[in-house]
């Protein structure tokens, strides 16, 4: 039997990270965790592991930008999937992610829960997504 990934949500907005939890909890062979910060986000990365991580960019106590700096740091965190899930549209912070290896910048306003869970599903399963998809 495949062994199950695991995808690590980030994200401060309770009512967003529950929804994702349970949606993501219904795919098969994966395990899904969750924190509510960057600095949460980041230890819960490096104790963890997972396969995948759908980070926010604005939270308290450490944004995304920061975790994602602190994750290309580290021997493991320098190859995590990674994708960024956003009210922000701003050029200046996707061109960040971009350049720290993030593929992939949703927009939250954009999206309903179970298209965020497909497009990262399709990713995790080695699919490219095309730009008009995100």
């Amino acid at each position: 039997m495949e062994k199950a990934k695991k995808i690590l949500i980030v994200e401060d907005e309770p009512m967003i990270r529950k929804a994702l939890v349970e949606r993501f909890s219904e795919e098969k062979n994966l395990t899904v965790m969750s924190a509510k910060d960057g600095k949460e986000g980041l230890e819960a990365a490096f104790r963890e592991h997972p396969d995948f991580i759908l980070l926010d960019i604005i939270m308290p106590i450490m944004n995304g930008l920061e975790m994602l700096n602190h994750l290309r740091e580290d021997e493991w965190g320098k190859d995590v999937q990674v994708m960024i899930l956003s009210n922000l549209a701003d050029t200046e912070k996707k061109a960040e992610a971009t350049a720290k290896g993030v593929k992939y910048f949703i927009i939250k306003s954009n999206v309903n829960i179970s298209s965020v869970v497909e497009k990262v599903v399709a990713v995790m399963d080695g699919k490219e997504l095309a730009e008009d998809d995100i």
